[in-house]
């Protein structure tokens, strides 16, 4: 055994899914971030638990070949990218292996698994970004929070977002600095301006500014935005959102567009798609459209079933396989999402499409009672997976397909686990990694009766 702040040598022999590497001193685990598998490590203990304990690196005794340079300065400081010290190669190991696991460990399956789908490219691939706001003794920052904190790390040029990101976000602060438009402090609850808020269509090059703040500062807003969009003409709408709440929620309830109309457009998988700023979006657009049309290849489309879209966002993965089925009914909780698929549905000319608002187990219940029995569901629920009442719900209506789309292997696993024990069967699986540099990784499932 060791103590606190006891120094050990450590080989690493794997990497749990929230990036950390791990090896085991005398058959007890340590958890060690910034490591590659292969590594060995002189360790600091830096916390012990029960069964396991948490280092940090002393010193890289012996590299991985995993290992690269990092190219980030505030890399270890943010903590968002925490596969940045590994090659790309190794880290598309490592995610599929975050999903084999989880779905032998968790859901007790063993599916056949498709290749990990990698990325093209691993650079500024995101078409979103929020930028939390500060006050520090140098002034007015922006950034992102160091990790498991609220300490914002002051940065403009991550390599995951576009260059022009940070530029906007740059130039949004000197104006607000010079208007007024105080930093919002989380301490005290005071000051103005929360987050920074950034979207971008991938296809269009359209940008969509959202301001946070946590009180009505229309006439400083506006001010504000005739002055950005006259610096940045991309940008098409600036958009004030009113979060007054002492809360980790980044959005309020009331927006309001001070300048074009409070959206913007972009084009996925050959639709014409209406963006809102609380519209759940795919971050990393390119990926987004190969992972959908996996999805199309697993459901295996005839061109006669009914297909029930489960938190369809604004209404994305659907309206892709729109042309493939008879009918299709999308649900989603948020109802400026459900407008824009809606909307959506009509600029493409999509007549078999009706997208209902409300909690995706509650309304595919009232689908039941109306009768409604789809052929295929496609899920792609948040990070949490779904709740009791849409997995009972999905049973009842028992479909003959269901492609299930994740972002969290664990939840998805545990879902899967529960289908699988009333009749379904996972026929296939792929991870895609829609997140390059990130520990996080999406994957698509296909279950069959």
């Amino acid at each position: 055994m060791f103590n606190k702040n006891d120094i050990i040598e450590l080989e690493i022999t794997d990497i749990t899914d929230e990036g950390n590497g791990v090896g085991k001193h005398d058959g007890f685990a340590v958890f060690v971030p910034f490591a590659a598998v292969g590594d060995k490590l002189s360790v600091k203990i830096v916390k012990i638990q029960k069964s396991f304990a948490y280092g940090i690196i002393d010193s890289v005794i012996s590299p991985s070949e995993a290992r690269i340079e990092n190219d980030c300065a505030v890399f270890k400081k943010c903590g968002g990218c925490s596969l940045r010290h590994i090659s790309y190669e190794a880290e598309l190991a490592v995610k599929e292996n975050i999903v084999k696991n989880a779905f032998k460990r968790i859901g007790g399956i063993d599916a056949e698994f498709d290749k990990i789908l990698g990325c093209d490219e691993i650079y500024h691939y995101r078409n979103k970004a929020q930028y939390p706001v500060a006050k520090t003794e140098n002034g007015a920052v922006f950034g992102f929070y160091a990790m498991r904190s609220h300490r914002v790390i002051p940065f403009s040029n991550c390599l995951l977002q576009p260059e022009i990101f940070g530029e906007i976000s740059e130039k949004v602060l000197e104006i607000a600095v010079k208007k007024g438009i105080t930093p919002y402090d989380e301490n005290t609850n005071t000051g103005l301006l929360r987050h920074i808020f950034l979207r971008r269509g991938y296809h269009t090059g359209e940008i969509m500014l959202c301001l946070i703040v946590r009180k009505n500062c229309e006439r400083e807003i506006k001010s504000l935005a005739n002055e950005i969009v006259a610096l940045f003409p991309d940008i098409k709408t600036v958009v004030m959102n009113i979060n007054p709440d002492r809360t980790n929620v980044i959005m309020g309830r009331s927006s309001k567009a001070v300048f074009g109309d409070g959206y913007i457009f972009d084009t996925m998988c050959g639709n014409r798609i209406k963006l809102a700023p609380e519209a759940f979006y795919q971050v990393n657009t390119a990926q987004a459209e190969k992972l959908y049309n996996i999805a199309a290849e697993y459901a295996d489309l005839k061109g006669d079933e009914t297909l029930l879209d489960l938190y369809c966002g604004a209404g994305t993965i659907g309206l892709s396989m729109a042309d493939k089925v008879k009918k299709l009914i999308g649900v989603e909780i948020i109802p400026e999402a459900i407008e824009n698929a809606k909307e959506n549905a009509d600029d493409n000319g999509i007549k078999n499409a009706e997208f209902i608002c409300g909690d995706a187990g509650t309304v595919a219940t009232k689908l039941i009672t109306d009768g409604v029995k789809p052929d295929i569901i496609v899920l792609d629920p948040a990070r949490k997976g779904c709740d009791s009442i849409a997995i009972d719900a999905i049973l009842k209506m028992s479909p003959e397909k269901i492609v299930y789309i994740s972002c969290n292997p664990a939840t998805c696993a545990r879902d899967l686990r529960l289908l699988c024990e009333k009749g379904y069967n996972v026929k296939k699986a792929r991870a895609v990694d829609m997140f390059p540099r990130t520990n996080h990784v999406e994957c698509v499932s296909l279950l069959t009766k």
